[in-house]
């Protein structure tokens, strides 16, 4: 009798032994259930102050769903580019090989996404939404579309000529409304000699020239440097009316838009992306004035209410360039992370290039929750670039004074009029 009760407690447990351990292992397999995000930025070096910004939007965006997709955890991993195209390239292999990730969103540099979309081939990892806006990535991506699929939407930032015409735009109808007479038609393109740099330089020189411009100079700096007296005084000698460039190295910016003014150059500043980083006053002070830049506002309510959360947060003043549009890249990538698990029920590099190429690259994925812009939009005409266009992706044209933008051109859109500097008019 005790032998068979003995006989039928093992049957028993035999029987329940394999539902237990099951439950235990089903529950430990949930929890290793795992999505690995590598956000790419300048986490070091020159641009290290936009780089955590980025970060830091990466991890609020992630942080309000808790890091979890469906059964999945999200890890988000920094992928330093160190603003180094060799460097980006390194630690890319890392992330990969070391740290398993899955799928890679941002970056800031258009010389290191070139160097990347070749990782990204070679390892068939998706990328989503970089800031690096230079033409070579489209040519590079339509020679090879087929290799450089994982790049379908990798572009956050359009091609500089598809937003500097709105410069041109602006200056043009201030001549026709007899608000502005300038001295001369003559330009000095400048920049980082970056593909970034070299790719708004050449676009904004041509929309310059199509306007009836005259290109008296094209310069182009290494990223670091902060000495621009000679070259200012060069284009004082050649006596032009708007000097027009970027940079990316904010202390490099400042110290051009600085030294402008003490030469004493009269001429209009354009300074696209002067305002990328929240400080970028405390750099240039004054001399700002009356420089005109083309950056996201923070003009939604979301927007300024995220701007405040990041305040709060992590003690800065965010830039909208940066901050804000991390925030919604890691906003439309939650997004698309959640399509690939509700359509395949497991989330990885393969199921997310699926989703990246058959929806979001033919403009079916769309994002329409973010803070700066009304869609973020891809069609089989546009990518890797998003759509541009009022209601999808646009920046205005602003005007600085005091450390404040001012919208000045699209009309629907201005705050506030176009005005010429004083120093112009002496």
């Amino acid at each position: 009798m005790v032998k068979h009760k003995l006989q039928v407690y093992s049957l028993v447990i035999l029987l329940i032994l394999p539902l237990v351990l099951g439950g235990v292992f089903s529950e430990t397999a949930v929890a290793q259930d795992k999505v690995t995000v590598g956000v790419i930025g300048p986490f070091t070096g020159p641009n290290a102050r936009v780089g955590s910004e980025i970060w830091h939007s990466y991890q609020m965006a992630f942080n309000e769903i808790d890091n979890k997709i469906g059964d999945y955890e999200v890890k988000l991993v920094k992928v330093d580019s160190e603003s180094q195209p060799e460097k980006a390239t390194r630690n890319y292999t890392q992330a990969v090989t070391r740290k398993g990730v899955d799928v890679t969103t941002f970056n800031w540099h258009s010389s290191v996404s070139v160097a990347l979309m070749d990782m990204a081939a070679k390892y068939e990892i998706p990328h989503f939404f970089g800031g690096a806006a230079t033409q070579v990535i489209l040519d590079k991506y339509h020679k090879s579309p087929e290799k450089y699929q994982y790049y379908d939407s990798g572009k956050f930032w359009p091609t500089p000529r598809k937003l500097s015409i709105a410069y041109v735009t602006t200056l043009s109808e201030a001549v026709e409304a007899g608000k502005w007479d300038p001295e001369t038609k003559n330009v000095a393109i400048y920049g980082e000699n970056t593909d970034w740099g070299r790719s708004f330089g050449d676009s904004i020189a041509k929309q310059f020239e199509d306007a009836g411009w005259t290109v008296v100079s094209k310069d182009y700096f290494e990223m670091k440097k902060t000495k621009f007296y000679p070259l200012i005084q060069k284009w004082k000698d050649k006596n032009v009316s708007v000097i027009a460039g970027t940079s990316t190295v904010p202390a490099s910016f400042a110290a051009l838009v600085k030294q402008a003014r003490e030469v004493g150059l009269k001429s209009l500043v354009i300074a696209d992306g002067l305002g990328w980083m929240g400080e970028w006053y405390d750099l240039a002070g004054d001399a700002s004035d009356y420089v005109l830049d083309q950056i996201p506002q923070w003009a939604s309510q979301e927007a300024k209410q995220f701007k405040e959360r990041f305040k709060e947060k992590w003690g800065v003043e965010p830039s909208a360039s940066s901050s804000g549009l991390a925030y919604d890249g890691a906003s439309y990538l939650i997004k698309i992370l959640r399509k690939t698990y509700q359509l395949y029920g497991k989330i990885n590099s393969e199921n997310i290039q699926k989703v990246n190429h058959y929806l979001v690259r033919t403009g079916d994925l769309t994002f329409t929750e973010g803070i700066l812009m009304k869609e973020y939009k891809y069609t089989p005409d546009t990518v890797p670039d998003p759509k541009v266009a009022k209601d999808y992706y646009i920046y205005p044209v602003i005007q600085y004074h005091g450390g404040e933008g001012t919208v000045i051109w699209p009309q629907a859109w201005a705050e506030g009029k176009f005005e010429i500097p004083p120093y112009m008019e002496e």
